[in-house]
């Protein structure tokens, strides 16, 4: 009975308790959360009703893939499709990851070399709809708007040419930790952020390493956050998951 009066003592230390149940291998990371300035619901309603911007020239032909099919020992960890996300609930109806052909290919071969290095790649998003983007940009306040893709001009998630993504151990299966969790909206989400500990700050070097040896680029603001080179000749998206193939 012991353990069980110990869970009870620690009731109310909820970061020192799940900092030891994800050590033990119980708990999920929870993802950093915010208050969102109206509620989800409202503003999915109105993303729905809006349109994306419209953007002159010639792109390619979009063709979005699906991540897992390629290979299925890359790993989903899509939050935005529960309730673990930084806005505490679903926005994705499905669990899917998918980017355009080039990029998902890049990035198999960057899953590939990991292998070598005794990690595999996790993926958090890949495409994203552009009526997605609008509710993150209309939930967040100001102070942290510079962690979301503003919808009036796109996000190369909408193009299918980011992916945010982390590592995970080949021999546990479990993801890594790294200088900060994924989605947090603090300097140490930074991808030159210098405070985390010598293994965090190696396997951070590492997937920016290798993900940049296949064409893509992090995002400053963001570790997790890489773009594909030719994410400018793809145009933005809205379409929903349930209406891309299965």
């Amino acid at each position: 009975m012991k353990p069980m009066n110990f869970f009870r003592k620690s009731h109310f230390r909820l970061g020192g308790l799940l900092l030891v149940l994800l050590q033990l291998g119980f708990a999920q990371e929870v993802s950093f959360r915010i208050t969102p300035l109206r509620p989800v619901e409202e503003l999915r309603a109105d993303a729905l009703k809006a349109q994306p911007p419209h953007e002159p020239g010639t792109f390619f032909t979009p063709d979005l893939v699906e991540l897992v099919k390629l290979d299925p020992t890359i790993k989903l960890d899509i939050r935005y499709a529960t309730t673990n996300n930084f806005l505490g609930t679903p926005v994705y109806t499905q669990a899917r990851a998918f980017l355009q052909r080039p990029a998902a290919e890049a990035l198999l071969r960057a899953h590939r070399e990991l292998h070598a290095q005794g990690y595999g790649l996790i993926i958090h998003d890949g495409y994203r709809p552009w009526y997605v983007t609008k509710i993150f940009w209309d939930a967040t306040p100001d102070d942290k708007k510079i962690f979301v893709a503003d919808p009036a001009a796109g996000s190369k998630h909408n193009r299918g040419c980011a992916v945010d993504l982390s590592l995970y151990d080949l021999k546990t299966g479990k993801e890594v930790r790294m200088p900060s969790g994924y989605d947090e909206m603090t300097d140490r989400a930074f991808a030159d952020y210098a405070g985390g500990t010598p293994e965090e700050n190696a396997r951070r070097a590492l997937l920016r390493q290798v993900m940049e040896k296949q064409g893509f680029e992090v995002n400053p603001k963001e570790w997790w956050h890489f773009d594909y080179k030719d994410w400018k000749r793809y145009p933005i998206l809205n379409v929903k998951f349930e209406d891309l193939g299965k």
